[in-house]
């Protein structure tokens, strides 16, 4: 649980920093990673071809690249490296929301098994060869039934807590757990079970411009649901008898940010598969930078999210002759660095 003591350090912290230098660092981040996803990869692209091509529209002018580094730059590069944008800022700030809604700095976004659930569809889907649109689709529509499940279980048992919540949400993932093993037990060992291997293990090597125009906007608008709510949920994070005396609804907002920040996993996991840790490790980088005040804390989550996993999925397509899942390169990267927050923060959680 997040202590009143890290509280009032952050708190601390946040009000005694503006925030403009740390956004001007980050967006200069962001930029360095954006040039060099579009130049690393396979089939190299000079920096100054590729801004060339990416400016082609706007300034015209002589051609003189070959028409496979354009198809590289805009349909492959472009949108792989736009949705690990997307992918990255949806997963940290699901994570940041559940944190402070459940008041728990080790709650992840697969918490109440939209992650399983939608693991579950993509594999179905799959498994009866549907397109890749047909399986983001599964997948998007599994993740939801999946937390929906959760919170049918939760309200029946009757306690209405969070405990309860997350209780029933673990039953829920072990049940779609089960389901994507009988999938991969069934599945041709030959032709399809490496494809569901695959998707299990993360990547964003599939993505298309297509899929942004799918994902983009609802992407967009529950980020700006979490940020319409982040006074309340700022006050709900702190507790729920300071939030009754304000006037603010737990059970209302409760109900907005879990539904937000579910859609978002969903999304997210749609088209990238399962890709662990994003959600979990990058909320501690933001609280640590920003504090924990959520009104500062999700654009900075959001932000330091895209950048994390556009890094990652850099690496994991660079590293070596055979491009890696975007999932096992996000776990060797999180989970010691996640063992170092506990280990720094351990006598101020438990």
């Amino acid at each position: 649980m997040i202590t009143s003591h890290e509280e009032s350090r952050g708190r601390k912290r946040s009000r005694r920093q503006p925030l403009w230098p740390l956004y001007l660092v980050l967006f200069m981040l962001l930029l360095s990673a954006v040039v060099l996803a579009f130049v690393t990869g396979r089939y190299p692209v000079p920096p100054l071809i590729a801004l060339r091509i990416f400016l082609y529209p706007v300034t015209g002018g002589e051609a003189d690249w070959t028409a496979t580094a354009e198809t590289v730059v805009w349909e492959i590069r472009l949108p792989r490296i736009a949705g690990a944008l997307l992918v990255g800022a949806s997963l940290a700030a699901a994570g940041t929301t559940y944190q402070c809604i459940f008041r728990n700095p080790l709650v992840s976004p697969a918490i109440l098994g939209a992650s399983q659930g939608a693991a579950f569809g993509a594999s179905l889907a799959l498994l009866l060869r549907l397109s890749w649109s047909g399986v983001m689709g599964m997948a998007m529509a599994s993740g939801i039934l999946a937390t929906s499940a959760t919170a049918l279980i939760g309200r029946h048992l009757g306690s209405g807590s969070m405990i309860t919540l997350v209780l029933a949400g673990l039953v829920v993932a072990a049940v779609f757990n089960a389901l994507v093993a009988v999938v991969q037990y069934i599945a041709d060992p030959l032709d399809v079970l490496p494809s569901i291997t695959f998707w299990l293990m993360g990547s964003l090597n599939r993505i298309g411009n297509d899929d942004l125009g799918i994902i983009g906007v609802p992407i967009a608008l529950m980020l700006a649901q979490l940020y319409a709510f982040r006074w309340h949920i700022n006050v709900l994070g702190a507790d729920n008898d300071a939030a009754r005396a304000l006037g603010v609804n737990a059970a209302l907002v409760s109900g907005v940010a879990i539904a937000g920040a579910t859609v978002l996993t969903a999304l997210a996991v749609s088209v990238s598969g399962i890709v662990g840790w994003v959600g979990l490790v990058v909320p501690h980088i933001a609280r640590f930078l920003v504090g924990p005040n959520f009104d500062r804390l999700l654009p900075i989550s959001a932000l330091t999210g895209g950048l994390f996993l556009l890094a990652m999925d850099t690496l994991a397509r660079s590293v070596a002759t055979q491009e890696l899942p975007l999932g096992v390169v996000t776990s060797l990267v999180g989970a010691p660095f996640f063992a170092i927050v506990l280990g720094r923060a351990r006598r101020h959680w438990f």
